[in-house]
């Protein structure tokens, strides 16, 4: 490949643009109305305006984007994540087109785009899945008897996508009705597919997925674990690796079963299995994501691996150039996502200018951008600014790390996930690593960041109380004295 086209914006084009320099590779941007002076426009060797801002007119026109690649002549299309990113019939119809995608094959993406189908693929290979039923159901009667044999609480959850949509948890049967019809209806109207199925509601979960790699010649591996279990509406936003609970032996153990999800599908490229975990360290497959994810610069980080040129290598032929017993765990990796949102407000994305912005810099900093200072934040997309990621030689010196990159972050204009990240990696829950994925409603109260604040406001109030006293002491008042003309008037 000699030109790749980068068919997403933001961090992540950027991101996967440098890879695309480094290797000596020339690179196009697509780009929106609103993104027209984005960084990643800037950065690209070539530039193609795609429409207005709205990304049903601009970034999920796939036609336009692969029009743009024969015009241009780009022999190469990497999706990014998110918009058509999992789309195996855009994916089909670049290959067709004659441009490579840089991704797993159609076929593949079909499979483990549905959790259903995965669920099938998978089911022979002996890996251990929620207690459920791996077939699409609508009908409430039969909904109730499998509930009544797996148990309440019960999750309802759609077949196709994700993010939490089309899922809904039902404690008691006297809510299965109502639930099963708004997760149908959700279901339908964000993915064009109202298919449910449901699972036993695992109390208490990790989110523990592992990241693999796999090319065309038939070799795949695995490149650890990532534990993903900070969320908000049942999307990440803090991520670590290595997990702190997982055992060499466990780690081991999933790694192996990433690896049989992979090869259940003749999977190729990067690629993430995710798995729910219980109290009691038994791991369940959950889905696998088709493409690069958010936070792969933590598996970057800790295995020495650039994700994005071995996506490249695999996509042009090439063989892996490592095996499994190559690959080992240096360190600690944590990421920040930071979003423009009102974290006090139930995460509402935030909308405004970057008045100020700068990102911090330092041995194991790592600042993955999309935005410069001064730049608004759109309203017609994800409001992610950026991904703060450090990495150290244990978690300990990582959080610490963290914390003080935190510190020297500063964003003005809009509200972040920073002083939430701050809270996450500062309670004692993470730092002991007794958390789950009910993090965020368990402990992020609006009492906790009061109570997390009250010394931070003391001291505030201290130190202007100080400064009061001490410009008192300098600019003493001028006391009054009534003038001989005034008695004389008031006579």
């Amino acid at each position: 490949m000699k030109k790749i086209l980068v068919a997403n914006r933001g961090e992540i084009a950027l991101r996967i643009m440098k890879t695309i320099r480094k290797m000596g590779i020339k690179s196009v941007a697509v780009f929106s109305e609103a993104d027209r002076l984005a960084p990643h426009v800037l950065y690209a060797d070539e530039a193609v305006c795609l429409g207005p801002a709205a990304s049903s007119q601009s970034y999920l026109q796939g036609d336009k984007i692969i029009e743009a690649c024969k015009m241009l002549q780009a022999d190469g299309l990497h999706p990014g994540y998110g918009f058509l990113s999992e789309n195996a019939d855009f994916a089909q119809k670049v290959e067709d087109a004659g441009i490579n995608f840089i991704g797993p094959a159609a076929s593949a993406m079909r499979i483990m785009g549905s959790k259903l189908a995965a669920k099938e693929s998978v089911k022979k290979y002996n890996i251990p899945m929620v207690p459920g039923i791996d077939k699409a159901i609508s009908d409430v009667t039969w909904a109730r008897q499998i509930a009544a044999e797996v148990g309440y609480p019960i999750l309802i959850k759609a077949s196709a996508g994700g993010g939490g949509k089309g899922m809904r948890t039902v404690t008691y049967e006297g809510e299965l009705q109502e639930q099963m019809e708004r997760a149908i209806s959700e279901a339908a109207s964000s993915f064009g597919d109202g298919s449910v199925f449901i699972e036993k509601l695992v109390t208490r979960p990790r989110h523990i997925e592992v990241q693999v790699l796999a090319d065309k010649q038939g070799n795949t591996v695995h490149l650890f674990e990532r534990e993903c279990s900070i969320q908000r509406r049942h999307q990440k936003v803090i991520e670590e690796s290595p997990s702190s609970i997982l055992t060499p032996e466990l780690r081991k153990k999933m790694g192996e079963a990433a690896v049989m999800v992979a090869k259940s599908c003749h999977y190729t490229s990067t690629g993430t299995v995710e798995f729910l975990m219980d109290e009691n360290l038994n791991f369940y497959f959950l889905e696998m994501n088709t493409r690069l994810q958010v936070e792969h610069p933590v598996t970057e980080m800790i295995s020495g691996i650039d994700l994005v040129e071995q996506q490249i290598r695999i996509a042009r032929g090439e063989s892996l150039s490592f095996t499994q017993d190559d690959l080992s765990i240096r360190g600690h990796a944590l990421e920040l996502r930071i979003y423009a949102e009102d974290t006090r407000n139930h995460f509402l994305p935030s909308t405004g200018t970057l008045e100020v912005y700068k990102p911090p810099k330092g041995e194991g900093i790592r600042v993955d951008d999309g935005y410069v200072e001064g730049m608004e934040i759109p309203v017609y997309y994800d409001p992610m600014i950026a991904k703060l990621i450090v990495h150290a030689a244990n978690r300990q010196q990582a959080i610490e790390k963290m914390l003080e990159a935190i510190k020297n972050y500063p964003i003005e204009g809009v509200l972040t996930t920073k002083e939430f990240g701050k809270f996450v990696f500062e309670h004692e829950a993470f730092i002991s690593g007794n958390f789950t994925t009910q993090f965020v409603p368990a402990y992020y109260t609006a009492e906790a960041i009061k109570e997390a604040e009250q010394p931070i406001a003391e001291a505030a109030a201290m130190a202007a109380l100080a400064f009061f006293i001490k410009q008192k002491s300098i600019l003493k008042t001028t006391i009054h004295k009534a003038t001989s003309w005034k008695r004389r008037l008031a006579q």
